[in-house]
């Protein structure tokens, strides 16, 4: 039985300010973000196909929003469409362009549902298509190099040359081109006179997806029917907290919280209270560090669980994987 050469690279675009144009010539802001189709951004770059080393560019479009509006559809959808493509014998990886506000959630999303075995590059910018010197033609050159790489492996994110993982990476400033940091665990590389520099001389271990079996099961559900997303919400400690918000989420049916909290998972004296009874109520818990650095230590003692160095937007979306599960 002759087995099937991987040639394809598949591009799938959701929109964001990679996609964006604006009215005024030549301007970074006051754009429009997802207007132009995927299509459209990779005949922009001619140089992408000696970027993509041989494999054949194929463009999908999943979506065309602006990243501050996904949405729960658009994610099962790029799920979905990941998935399929994934399981071709043909496809050797992927490249999503997507909008930087909500990058981080999405990759997160798709590093605990998908397999690790071929490379799946998310990438963006910070400026639109229209603007004197967009920064997107060369992230997504950036990322079909990446894509292209004999090593690499699971869900990655590059951006102004730097590569990173899908657990550290986090939209750090609103107007830099360099938008994204990897905190204290650093970049995984770099692209550098269009070759893949390693931070430690190799690729990092791709791991086996967290939630596989809830990804099998999700993928294999008819496109159309709407997943059952549990509602968890953010909620924080802060200065002047009380149990107010959460008391109402609670009433509204909410399924689980993730707290925001300061320090060390540290809690207002007066929100703790009405977490305790959201607990009561069989609300799922989760406790997160506003801290961008650092990772908290394990909780001890307390009736809810830590976030396991996550971001809290980032628990968020493991806690509804892991209501998600049967």
């Amino acid at each position: 039985m002759q087995v099937q050469q991987a040639n394809k690279i598949v591009v799938l675009g959701t929109g964001g300010t990679i996609a964006g144009t604006s009215p005024v010539a030549g301007a970074n802001v006051g754009y429009v973000a997802g207007q132009l189709g995927v299509d459209q951004l990779l005949a922009s770059v001619p140089a992408l196909a000696q970027a993509a080393a041989g494999f054949e560019l194929v463009a999908e479009q999943v979506a065309n929003v602006d990243s501050k509006d996904m949405s729960h559809a658009i994610w099962q959808a790029l799920v979905q469409r990941c998935w399929a493509r994934l399981q071709d014998p043909a496809v050797a990886a992927l490249v999503i362009t997507h909008g930087t506000d909500t990058l981080e959630e999405t990759a997160w999303l798709l590093h605990a549902l998908l397999p690790a075995d071929k490379p799946v590059v998310l990438t963006s910018s910070m400026r639109p298509a229209t603007a004197l010197a967009p920064d997107g033609p060369q992230n997504l050159l950036d990322a079909v190099r990446l894509a292209a790489h004999p090593q690499a492996r699971g869900v990655l994110a590059v951006a102004a040359g730097v590569l990173h993982g899908a657990r550290a990476v986090r939209k750090v400033h609103p107007l830099r081109l360099d938008a994204f940091s990897s905190g204290d665990e650093g970049p995984l590389g770099w692209v550098e006179d269009e070759r893949v520099r390693w931070a430690h001389g190799a690729p990092p271990a791709a791991r086996p997806a967290v939630f596989a079996d809830l990804a099998m099961r999700l993928a294999a559900a008819p496109a159309e029917q709407p997943w059952r997303w549990p509602r968890v919400e953010l909620v924080a400690s802060h200065a002047g907290s009380d149990g107010v918000v959460v008391d109402a989420l609670v009433a509204h049916g909410v399924h689980g919280l993730v707290v925001a909290a300061t320090g060390n998972g540290t809690l207002h004296e007066a929100l703790q209270p009405a977490l305790e009874r959201a607990l009561d109520a069989g609300v799922a818990v989760r406790i997160a560090s506003r801290c961008p650095l650092g990772r908290m230590v394990s909780l001890q003692d307390a009736r809810w669980r830590d976030a396991q160095g996550l971001s809290p937007v980032k628990a968020r979306i493991s806690l509804m994987l892991e209501l998600m599960q049967p």
